[in-house]
């Protein structure tokens, strides 16, 4: 394994995370994989190297973090390894119980940690920018769990780079912890953070790590330009078929050809080039299996040459903003009717969307 730090943070990170959306409850999703099928993945992650395990309370609403909590304390020393979790997203239905404000991110925080059974997270994240919340309350928020001791880290996913800036700045001002992560929508067939997102965090010394690494599958080769599906997340995964699309397919052909002329796996070669993107700290791997994980770790060995950078490249065409929620000049323009409510519905009904609303925890 290689480690890096995180940013220009003191915490120490390894190159490759395991992404823990994928363990949780079949009745959440049905390729959900449960807690006893989930060791497996734990033991060889914290016997290969891996240190970085990143969760969230809206992953099976609360099941991911629980299924992290059980096996790293059975399989690691606390201080060995680094938790992340984030809240924001809506884990139910009524008042308080989505976004970023104080009495929000306190509550999710201290309920995050009963279901890890852990005393504190390393790196605590805000899954989505609530837009009808101050950022010096959510930012106050933040400081005050970091203070308090139950918070090592802050840090955020995605949103306008723009935000992420006001954001930045807006706790130099205050004196709040600032924010040392940004956890991006970023693989070969999603670039777009390349504009703007990733030069500010290169530019502020944040670390970026890349959720949706492989695409959901799709780099691994899960779907077909016919549309027939390989596995049973690829035909369920509503979220990744309006992700990548008709267009994304040339990528595919360019990572295949790289595979094949090196004898590895289409995984292996888009891994590899996440591993040498400038700026990027590490990708989380949600691996369903040991096999995919030890193909993960083997790609941090592949060393793609100029040339083949260039060949994966090539095919990309850009697109439009995915994975969150972007605010238009129209939105923003004063006397718009309510914009910050009617951008925070939106952000709340885009999450609902892939969400099994049906599903109720056991605990």
């Amino acid at each position: 394994m290689k480690y890096t730090k995180l940013g220009n943070s003191g915490l120490v990170v390894s190159r490759i995370a395991l992404g823990c959306m994928n363990y949780g409850s079949k009745r959440w999703r049905p390729w959900m994989l449960e807690e006893d099928e989930a060791r497996a993945n734990f033991a060889y992650a914290i016997q290969h190297g891996v240190n970085f395990f990143d969760t969230s309370n809206i992953y099976s609403l609360g099941v991911s973090e629980q299924i992290v909590g059980r096996w790293v304390r059975e399989l690691a020393r606390r201080e060995q390894v680094v938790i992340a979790t984030k809240a924001g997203l809506p884990v139910s239905d009524g008042p308080n119980r989505a976004g970023v404000g104080r009495k929000h991110l306190i509550d999710s925080c201290e309920a995050s940690l009963r279901r890890l059974r852990m005393d504190y997270v390393d790196l605590y994240q805000i899954h989505r920018l609530d837009l009808e919340t101050p950022l010096e309350e959510m930012l106050g928020a933040l400081d005050s769990l970091v203070r308090s001791g139950k918070v090592r880290y802050v840090g955020a996913s995605s949103m306008a780079a723009w935000q992420f800036a006001k954001t930045l700045h807006t706790a130099r001002a205050h004196g709040s912890h600032r924010p040392v992560a940004m956890q991006s929508h970023y693989n070969l067939v999603y670039r777009e953070e390349e504009r703007e997102m990733i030069p500010l965090c290169i530019d502020q010394g944040i670390g970026v790590t890349a959720w949706s690494p492989l695409a959901r599958g799709f780099l691994t080769g899960n779907r077909e330009r016919n549309g027939q599906t390989r596995d049973l997340r690829a035909a369920d995964d509503t979220l990744a078929h309006d992700l990548y699309g008709e267009h994304d397919f040339d990528v595919l052909d360019a990572v295949k050809k790289v595979a094949a002329d090196r004898g590895v796996s289409p995984a292996q070669v888009a891994v590899a080039w996440l591993l040498q993107a400038p700026g990027l700290t590490t990708p989380l791997i949600g691996a369903d299996n040991v096999g995919q994980l030890a193909e993960a770790i083997a790609a941090l060995e592949i060393k793609l040459s100029g040339e083949e950078v260039a060949a994966l490249e090539a095919p990309y065409r850009r697109k439009a903003i995915a994975g969150h929620v972007q605010p238009t000049p129209a939105s923003m323009m004063p006397g718009a009717a309510s914009p910050t409510a009617a951008l925070a519905r939106e952000s709340v009904k885009h999450s609902r969307r892939y969400m099994n609303r049906q599903f109720k925890p056991d605990s």
